[in-house]
């Protein structure tokens, strides 16, 4: 009989190769490992024990309408979980993966209910981080890994945010530093034709494009209490606590906060821009500078912690341009604000 992972308590690992192989039989015997991937930091399970992705619901508060992520070493790994339903797949897979692109499958049977909620599709991705590919590795099976965060509340990009939001909740986080990309991977459902983006983020539409063609990047429906076909559809995701309110691009001069209110910019930040919001805010927090998308999503996460624990009243935030990484940006944004 396997021995099963008791009550944890969390221990902090630097990413040795030691440390790795621990974290891979940690998840193997059915604990609870965070990680960093490319993207944000990550909680991960054996995808194919119910038992071990029960206690990813349970430690993240998690309902159990909302599907999971597998995370495979390989794409040779991917038939283990999921049917790969044509070329177009295929070439996705070898033209953008490792990456931040989540694939929506037929499942195979040994996946179980709990990491589907029941669907008859599996979301699977091949992160690009090495770290999390070698813990995937040496666990010796797929892994079910949403963001490392209590449910509903902002994405984790460092180790020391998972550690503040799950404490000990876990058996083990291995510190990668901060997550390049910043934002969660962009979920493509592959079991329709033309392919439909279930949720923007790290890989750009246009990227996909230049594979295979045209995708439906329309708005998918947002889940109520059902079960939805990708994680994030939910009306109400990624939120800090102080209450977040936006305006669109360029237009934060616009604002009309109450209390001690905190800006944030996308970029770029120019004089002007920052002589239109002096008097209104008590501060200002610019992702890009020069207006680059791909630095502005890797900060939007760390940037809203740290406004989300400076005490204010309010945060602001102005939208992003609607190309490149900026749907994936808005899509936060949007599920993270007051309607």
């Amino acid at each position: 009989m396997v021995e099963r992972t008791q009550a944890p308590i969390m221990e902090l690992l630097e990413p040795t190769d030691e440390n790795l192989r621990r974290a891979g039989a940690c998840i193997a015997r059915g604990g609870l490992v965070a990680f960093p991937t490319e993207t944000v930091y990550g909680l991960g399970a054996d995808a194919f024990d119910a038992r071990a992705t029960a206690r990813i619901f349970e430690a993240k508060r998690r309902p159990s309408f909302d599907p999971l992520i597998v995370h495979v070493a390989s794409i040779g790994e991917v038939g283990r979980v999921a049917e790969i339903p044509g070329a177009k797949a295929r070439l996705l897979m070898e033209a953008l993966w490792p990456g931040p692109l989540t694939l929506v499958m037929p499942r195979r049977a040994e996946v179980p209910d709990i990491v589907t909620s029941g669907l008859d599709t599996v979301a699977v991705r091949l992160p690009a981080h090495p770290v999390a590919r070698a813990i995937i590795a040496y666990s010796g099976t797929a892994v079910a890994a949403p963001s490392a965060n209590p449910f509903g509340y902002l994405s984790p990009t460092t180790a020391a945010h998972v550690a503040k939001g799950l404490g000990d909740r876990i058996d083990f986080i291995v510190d990668g530093g901060p997550c390049a990309v910043g934002v969660e991977s962009t979920v493509l459902d592959m079991t329709v034709d033309p392919p439909h983006v279930l949720r923007p983020g790290g890989m750009p539409a246009e990227a996909i494009e230049a594979v295979i063609g045209p995708i439906d990047s329309s708005p998918a429906p947002e889940a109520a209490s059902v079960a939805a076909a990708s994680p994030g559809l939910l009306a109400s995701h990624y939120a800090p606590r102080t209450p977040l309110y936006l305006v669109g691009a360029g237009r934060i001069g616009q604002a009309k906060p109450r209390g001690r209110a905190a800006a944030l910019l996308i970029g770029p930040s120019t004089p002007e821009s920052l002589a239109a919001i002096q008097g209104i805010f008590d501060q200002a927090r610019c992702l890009s500078p020069a207006g680059d998308l791909v630095e502005a999503a890797a900060g939007l996460f760390a940037a809203l912690h740290e406004l989300d624990g400076a005490g204010f009243d309010q945060i602001w935030a102005e939208r992003a341009p609607g190309r490149g990484l900026g749907p994936a940006i808005n899509d936060r944004l949007q599920k993270a604000s007051k309607k």
